[in-house]
């Protein structure tokens, strides 16, 4: 195998998850896969098949996460693109949100960052070759009332990323992130009617993103074509945040 080809992606079972899994799969890597739930692992194996590596692991737990990095970095020295795009929402208003609510976000989305990359990049720096890509939002740019958690871990991700970029951009390693607007997945589905209209209509091209758009881009991010490229923050959102 190739020890260019394998990629440990969080957040797997998503919408986003699921085409950045297919468009990988398609391009020959191997895939390292966490998820939260024996359910899920179990679903995922019937999806992607006996080739691939599967880790239970709850990212809201450091402790728990810390184990798991243990045994993926011993493992699997040979990983050379790692996209962290699991994420969690408890929403609420400030001055309603719970401080567990604000600490579950902050663990699962951007600790757990800082966690996985810490504990991956050494065997990254020791091939002189990896490409580090996360999945953040479009809110982390632009605020949004009732996600001061959400949002918090989504635009310290930028600042975390941006950091490691400049740490590691003489070792040959790429550091990006990629910020989605609305993209087609369960959630827009939830939407009823009117919600749709009201957010497609602050959309310039009128309509939502597919999972397929954030795959393109990251799959592009995770190539030599991109090797000039790091420590930037790609949106894609049809035109509804231009920065």
């Amino acid at each position: 195998m190739d020890e260019k080809k394998k990629l440990l992606i969080t957040g797997a079972s998503g919408g986003i998850g699921s085409s950045i899994c297919k468009k990988f799969i398609n391009q020959n890597f191997t895939l390292v896969i966490t998820s939260s739930s024996n359910d899920k692992i179990k679903n995922l194996k019937t999806i992607y098949g006996k080739n691939h590596f599967y880790y239970k692991v709850d990212l809201s737990d450091p402790n728990d996460l810390d184990s798991c990095l243990n045994v993926i970095s011993k493992e699997h020295k040979d990983i050379s693109v790692l996209i962290n795009n699991a994420g969690v929402t408890q929403d609420s208003l400030i001055f309603r949100m719970k401080n567990e609510d604000w600490s579950k976000v902050i663990q699962t989305n951007l600790n757990s960052n800082y966690q996985i990359i810490k504990s991956l990049l050494p065997n990254m720096l020791s091939h002189k070759y990896g490409k580090i890509i996360g999945i953040s939002s479009i809110v982390g740019n632009t605020g949004n009332p009732g996600q001061a958690n959400y949002v918090a871990s989504k635009s310290g991700m930028v600042g975390l990323y941006k950091s490691i970029a400049l740490e590691v951009a003489k070792r040959n390693i790429n550091v990006n992130v990629i910020s989605p607007g609305f993209i087609s997945t369960s959630m827009t589905d939830n939407l009823n009617e009117k919600q749709k209209q009201t957010y497609l209509s602050r959309i310039p091209m009128s309509r939502f993103g597919k999972a397929e758009d954030v795959a393109n881009l990251a799959y592009f991010l995770s190539t030599d074509d991109s090797s000039y490229i790091t420590g930037q923050n790609f949106h894609i959102n049809g035109g509804m945040l231009m920065v």
